[in-house]
């Protein structure tokens, strides 16, 4: 099986005091036919000039139809995607709990403290996200995942030794892979619903149809 992937909300691993709350991870089991066919679609309900769509075009006040369409039951993701959703300071204060006990003083100085303590990269959510993709999928799986400099040969040399089943981990251009435009969508619009939602303005109608794509009980989890 061959997963497209794409993230949304990624700084590395500064999890507080950067410009996004959440960080969304999705994954897309279409074909390529399938996802141009939905770039196509999107294109025709949405027509905007703009040369690469993105999830802030779905999420205009005036494309909500598309949005509906998008996550519904009747929409080309129904069955076939699945996205991973972490609120970034729940997630350090769970590393600092493990690490310190108790989280005595500002976020902000353990996120430095920690990033300096461990190996590069311990924090960023991204790798973990990946193996839990893996393991989302049954059998083996192969991965195209949008270009990212954290994914290093080295690092995905390293993904495959913790994830036997990954096969493999190919970086594309999203630009030219529509699956992985989709996989954007998706990550960009549950984060920025998710955000929201840690903001106290919960869009009911969007988070029921996101619900049945998010991995985990609730919006988020560390």
């Amino acid at each position: 099986m061959e997963i497209a992937c794409d993230e949304s909300g990624s700084e590395g691993e500064k999890l507080v005091g950067g410009v996004t709350a959440v960080f969304a991870h999705a994954g897309v089991a279409l074909s390529q036919d399938d996802a141009a066919r939905c770039v196509s679609a999107l294109r025709e309900m949405i027509k905007s000039p703009a040369q690469e769509y993105k999830a802030n075009h779905l999420l205009r006040a005036k494309n909500r139809w598309v949005l509906l369409w998008f996550l519904g039951a009747d929409g080309p993701l129904a069955g076939r995607a699945r996205v991973q959703l972490l609120d970034k300071r729940r997630f350090l204060a769970s590393r600092v709990r493990a690490e310190f006990g108790a989280v005595t003083g500002p976020l902000e100085l353990y996120n430095d403290l920690l990033r300096a303590r461990g190996p590069r990269g311990t924090l960023d959510p991204l790798f973990p996200a990946i193996l839990r993709a893996v393991a989302q999928w049954g059998g083996p799986v192969s991965i195209v995942h949008d270009q990212q400099l954290s994914l290093t040969n080295g690092r995905i040399r390293q993904l495959k030794k913790l994830a036997p089943r990954l096969k493999s981990l190919t970086l594309v251009d999203s630009q030219y892979d529509a699956r992985v435009q989709v996989a954007d969508f998706l990550a960009g619009i549950a984060r920025r619903v998710a955000e929201e939602e840690l903001n106290g303005r919960p869009d009911r109608e969007v988070i029921e149809l996101l619900m049945p794509f998010v991995v985990g009980p609730r919006m988020w989890h560390a």
